[in-house]
């Protein structure tokens, strides 16, 4: 059994910075790429940012882009997200996913086998 376990989460004031990080445990699994999704109330999951490992690109979604980093370790399955200059758009719950294979498009949910519980980020204006 895979687990993804995020972290990092809370209340933060518009402006203002965190640091998500997801690491993996159980069953050792060797991921291509992990990624972040995340899903606010009444509206449908959405990419957030995504990782391959082997040439170490990374992609964003627009809403984020020059706001979010991703970084992360293959060898440890564990990745992170560091949130700036935040937005009360951004509340939502963040979630944190590991793909086996780069197969599919890495910006939808069905590119990834393996996700985290979710962790709550609330940004107040």
């Amino acid at each position: 059994q895979v687990q993804l376990v995020e972290s990092g989460g809370g209340l933060v004031q518009a402006g203002g910075s965190l640091r998500l990080s997801c690491a993996a445990s159980g069953r050792t699994f060797s991921s291509a790429a992990m990624g972040w999704f995340r899903q606010a109330p009444g509206k449908e999951r959405e990419f957030i940012a995504q990782i391959t490992w082997s040439a170490r690109t990374t992609y964003y979604a627009d809403s984020v882009k020059g706001r979010f980093t991703i970084s992360g370790d293959n060898a440890e399955n564990t990745v992170y997200l560091q949130m700036n200059s935040l937005k009360s758009e951004d509340t939502a719950v963040y979630y944190c996913a590991a793909a086996r294979y780069t197969s599919y498009d890495l910006r939808k949910g069905i590119a990834y086998d393996y996700w985290g519980q979710g962790t709550q980020v609330t940004v107040s204006s």
